[in-house]
């Protein structure tokens, strides 16, 4: 009976799991594993596909058009983690405490976090009208500055909606420092005021090592998040002006389903999808590191 009774607690969370595993399983692992097959294919819609072997991922070292797509997207990941993470740190900081006024302003903030992406975009390319009747060049207009091209300019649209990016995030980092902020020990701010320490030395010693975890946290995530970047890129530019936003995932979608070169795009995509898991690793491996020293 006892037997029985220990197979039953072993199975039962299994059974709670086993619809959401089936689900998983059908729509995400296996598509995985037949796109990792493909890739070893030049994918024939009429007749049997042709094995190329790693042709597909020899030509992605070779492709100049992804390769400015893999800039972009550096540049897109650099620029969103580091001034992404920088705001949400000072908004975190500026939004600590229980007060109901300063809640409900941490409310306010966080919309854009959970608002969808389409109506972001719609809203960003309102905002930054190219014509001299946009909202912005409207208000850059007050201070005598020309009208400006903002998503139709080359040399603007990538920075344009990288600030959307900003601004979709920084409400979903700024929780995360909060969170960490509240689990710093009160008493050694009080032990640095007995010692006379200044606002920055409290920030700098006692604030910034207790936001550790948190960092780790926001940086995976704005990396994660900035190199498997679509949506905003597709609802906003499409990956133009001239390619001047096209990314990595763009890139993919397009060979894809505008090229339909298939088998191409599902050797850039699993490429994509070991770069994120050695960076996940490396990162974990980083921290802790970091949580022994």
């Amino acid at each position: 009976m006892r037997v029985q009774s220990k197979n039953a607690r072993w199975l039962i969370p299994w059974l709670f799991l086993a619809p959401a595993l089936i689900v998983f399983t059908w729509f995400k692992f296996i598509p995985i594993i037949k796109g990792l097959i493909m890739s070893f294919y030049k994918v024939k819609f009429v007749g049997a596909d042709q094995w190329v072997g790693l042709a597909n991922f020899e030509r992605a070292f070779s492709d100049t058009a992804l390769h400015a797509a893999v800039l972009n997207t550096l540049i897109y990941v650099i620029t969103t983690t580091l001034v992404g993470g920088i705001f949400a740190f000072a908004v975190a900081l500026a939004l600590e405490g229980q007060a109901r006024h300063i809640r409900l302003i941490r409310t306010a903030i966080f919309f854009p976090a959970v608002t969808s992406i389409a109506v972001l975009a719609e809203i960003w390319r309102i905002l930054f009208y190219p014509g001299a009747d946009g909202v912005v060049n409207q208000i850059l207009g007050v201070f005598g500055v020309a009208p400006q091209g903002f998503m139709s300019n080359p040399d603007q649209a990538l920075y344009i909606v990288i600030l959307l990016q900003i601004w979709k995030n920084v409400p979903y980092n700024m929780v995360i420092f909060i969170a960490g902020l509240a689990g710093i020990n009160r008493e050694l701010y009080d032990a640095a005021a007995v010692d006379g320490a200044s606002a920055f030395r409290k920030l700098w010693h006692v604030t910034i090592p207790g936001l550790v975890p948190a960092f780790s946290v926001v940086i995976m995530l704005s990396l994660i998040r900035g190199f498997r970047v679509f949506t905003e890129i597709y609802t906003t530019t499409g990956g133009g002006p001239a390619n001047a936003t096209e990314v990595i995932m763009t890139s993919i979608f397009k060979t894809g389903f505008e090229k339909f070169d298939y088998g191409y795009a599902a050797a850039v995509s699993f490429m994509l999808f070991a770069f994120t898991v050695c960076l996940t690793i490396l990162h974990v491996t980083v921290k802790n590191r970091i949580d022994r020293t």
